[in-house]
């Protein structure tokens, strides 16, 4: 909806300051959007599609040519610009996505899901060219499913949780509302006797079980360990390790919605 791809049947939205329903048009001037799936031609390339995008924006030829060069250079795509894009990696294509996306210079960024599916390495470069498009004075909106990401990248984080925004704020800010620590317990045994022996214990507030252990948040980590390990050695499950950890934006995720993403 915000892109206008989608009329929406209720409320207002101010986009880099053009009314979404009254001007939609003006919206798509001032917006970039990458949509998840991409947007290459195998057939054409890099460079091709950067000037073919700069001039869909009426940006004449020679201007639209410069624009190309600048984009290339600074996405790093100088090596393969002018190779058909059927021959480029996943993360190849996807720096050459959030170019066509910025190629006519807009005020605010849409990235659909940017990292879905890179390689670790591919990964961390696109995180590096969003840091870099956030210093230039460029506004990043993103949708993702890595906490992670939008926790390393993001200045304000809205969590959605079946189509309502459950909670808002930075990242520090909503971290902070999940008080206390976070206990995770690695055991060699069955990880439900585990659970079943710590959950209800005093010195636990909430239990998520795990394939091979269960996390625990409890008030003080400092006190909560000891008393952790008195209870499982009386129970007899041998522990394979033990991690204290302040809270992260996917224990966020399971206080507001009531499970992990990963059950999404």
């Amino acid at each position: 909806m915000l892109a206008t791809l989608i009329s929406p049947d209720g409320g207002e939205a101010t986009i880099a300051g053009a009314d979404l329903r009254r001007a939609p048009g003006e919206v798509r001037r001032r917006i970039g959007y990458v949509a998840q799936g991409g947007s290459t031609w195998d057939a054409v390339t890099a460079r091709e599609e950067l000037v073919l995008q700069a001039r869909l924006y009426g940006i004449a030829k020679p201007e639209a040519g410069r624009r190309a060069a600048r984009a290339i250079e600074a996405f790093q795509l100088t090596e393969f610009a002018d190779r058909k894009c059927q021959t480029y990696s996943g993360g190849q294509r996807r720096r050459v996505d959030i170019a066509l996306g910025i190629i006519h210079e807009p005020r605010l960024l849409f990235l659909d899901e940017p990292t879905t599916g890179l390689d670790p390495q591919s990964r961390a470069h696109m995180w590096d060219e969003v840091r870099r498009l956030r210093s230039e004075g460029m506004t990043v909106f993103i949708t993702t499913h890595y906490l992670d990401e939008a926790d390393a990248l993001c200045d304000r984080i809205a969590i959605m949780d079946h189509g309502e925004i459950v909670a808002e704020g930075t990242p520090e800010a909503l971290k902070r509302e999940v008080s206390g620590d976070v206990v995770t317990v690695g055991v060699t045994g069955p990880a439900d006797q585990a659970a079943k022996v710590l959950d209800g214990a005093p010195y636990v507030r909430r239990l998520e079980a795990l394939d091979s252990g269960v996390r625990l948040y409890v008030d003080a980590g400092a006190t909560a360990i000891p008393q952790i390990l008195r209870t499982l050695d009386g129970a007899g499950i041998p522990l394979d390790s033990i991690e204290l950890h302040r809270p992260s934006l996917d224990d966020v995720f399971l206080t507001k919605t009531g499970r992990s993403l990963r059950d999404s």
